[in-house]
């Protein structure tokens, strides 16, 4: 890579404030960067870190209106970012191509045009493979499973029967799709297993990071929403429904039945009963705990969740209990005090 600033800048539609002649030749974080790199800031928190960085030059939002080095000003500095990594340093990584020998594919499998089996790699009878798919070594692909065209499925992946998944989904290693349903009913004291015969629906542009559990339906069918992307180590119960563009931070839960609306975001270790609706917008904070329908446009935290504002007030009353406790215990010793005197005044 070898590129000036004002190249860069136009391939982003951003605009650069300082010398615009100044050679390019790394990319790197900003703590991290050399002489030579462009690097990016995003988080507000970073700010104080433009002036100090070693890079070259910083993309930056609009909001930045200047620096001592030079900055391309874009509206989502990260995207920017991320776009000129694609198209200045091409991935390196290679996926397989072709058919490998000691894949297992059933006669009755259907493969679409231009896709890579890998090693031992395992797809069921009547698993159909859109055009383009790539399936790495080790991946089951169950009966009558359908994957549609331009996947990508990392090593080691299991989608169990007649699942479906969309277009340009990628899933990551460890992943299980379509596991039955954590389901039992108590007989007599026992555990009896109900048996789950919905399937998985993961809809087209769904990115399902590394060792997320999706559970099948009972009945009917678990969602996942077009554009959806969900971390790694997030589980998703049986007949969840997720909808569009939300995103699923790591280690959240989804108990059974839940609803979860359009372009929600569950942060980090959110943790949600069965049987609710969350709606369009809405956001729950880290390890939250929601016990009840969140409204949409609404952001909750702490446990139970409750809006945020309400959160805040509550943990703010809780860093100040040993401050009370003192307070309370002084007060009780002068109460005590003044019950002693006008007993003997009494007396």
């Amino acid at each position: 890579m070898r590129k000036t600033v004002q190249e860069i800048a136009q391939l982003l539609h951003g605009e650069v404030v300082g010398d615009a002649s100044v050679v390019i030749t790394g990319v790197s974080g900003i703590k991290e960067a050399k002489a030579g790199d462009i690097t990016f800031i995003a988080n507000p928190k970073y700010l104080p870190l433009v002036d100090k960085t070693l890079a070259s030059a910083i993309i930056t939002s609009r909001e930045v209106t200047s620096a001592a080095k030079p900055i391309i000003r874009t509206e989502n500095p990260s995207y920017a970012f991320a776009q000129m990594i694609a198209l200045l340093m091409p991935s390196q990584t290679r996926h397989p191509t072709g058919i490998h020998p000691s894949a297992v594919i059933a006669s009755t499998a259907k493969v679409g045009r231009n896709v890579a089996v890998g090693a031992h790699a395992v797809i069921e009878e009547n698993a159909r493979l859109g055009d383009n798919t790539v399936i790495y070594a080790g991946t089951f692909v169950g009966h009558e499973t359908v994957i549609g065209k331009d996947c990508l499925i990392y090593p080691n992946v299991s989608i169990r029967e007649r699942c479906s998944i969309g277009d340009r989904v990628i899933v990551h290693s460890g992943t299980v799709i379509g596991a039955d349903g954590f389901g039992f009913a108590n007989v007599q004291g026992v555990h009896q297993k109900i048996p789950q015969i919905g399937i998985v629906e993961i809809c087209d542009d769904v990115e399902i990071g590394a060792n997320v559990t999706i559970d099948r339906a009972r009945f009917d069918k678990t969602v996942i929403g077009k554009g959806t992307k969900i971390d790694n180590l997030v589980q998703i119960a049986h007949n969840v429904i997720i909808g569009e563009n939300s995103l699923i931070v790591a280690q959240a839960g989804i108990s059974g039945s839940t609803i979860i609306g359009n372009h929600v975001v569950l942060a980090g270790q959110a943790g949600l009963v069965g049987h609710i609706t969350v709606g369009d917008n809405a956001i729950v904070a880290a390890q939250g705990g929601v016990t009840k329908s969140v409204p949409a446009n609404t952001m909750v935290s702490g446990y139970p969740a409750r809006p945020h504002a309400a959160a805040i007030k509550v943990n703010a009353c809780v860093q100040n209990l040993p401050r009370l406790y003192d307070k309370v215990k002084e007060l009780t010793k002068k109460i005590e005090e003044l019950e002693a005197r006008l007993k003997k005044q009494t007396l």
